[in-house]
């Protein structure tokens, strides 16, 4: 039989786990740039889920090469970045414009010499990790 303080610091290791093992998904475990969840909606029907997220890049920082469960459609706030798509020539793209990424398809990103700010919106599978790594 568990006590009560087994049964607190088991709830604590709990939440310290969920905490973990959600982050990575929420804040790209990467240096060089942070991702910030915005809003969550569920999608209509029970298997996708709509992520709006503010994405904030440093000066020269790459965004390893990586895929999502679902569609990428994004908006450059401020800044300029380069954006490799698998099967793409690679392009610069730059405050005012915007771009999509398949579900699926390897992309990556090298940004310019100032900070870049990106607002995008994720139409991705419920219950997978929003963004994965790769193979180069």
């Amino acid at each position: 039989m568990i006590g009560r303080r087994g049964f607190v610091s088991c709830a604590i290791c709990s939440v310290a786990g969920l905490v973990g093992a959600t982050g990575p998904a929420d804040a790209q475990a990467q240096p060089g740039f942070t991702r910030k969840i915005l809003q969550r909606t569920d999608y209509p029907g029970d298997k996708y889920v709509c992520v709006l997220v503010e994405v904030n890049i440093e000066p020269n920082a790459a965004i390893a090469r990586h895929t999502h469960p679902g569609i990428e459609s994004s908006y450059i706030v401020s800044g300029s970045s380069t954006l490799s798509v698998k099967g793409q020539p690679d392009r610069v793209v730059q405050a005012g414009e915007g771009f999509q990424i398949p579900a699926g398809v390897p992309h990556s990103v090298r940004n310019g010499p100032d900070p870049s700010r990106v607002v995008a919106t994720y139409i991705v599978e419920k219950d997978k990790p929003l963004a994965s790594p790769a193979p180069e």
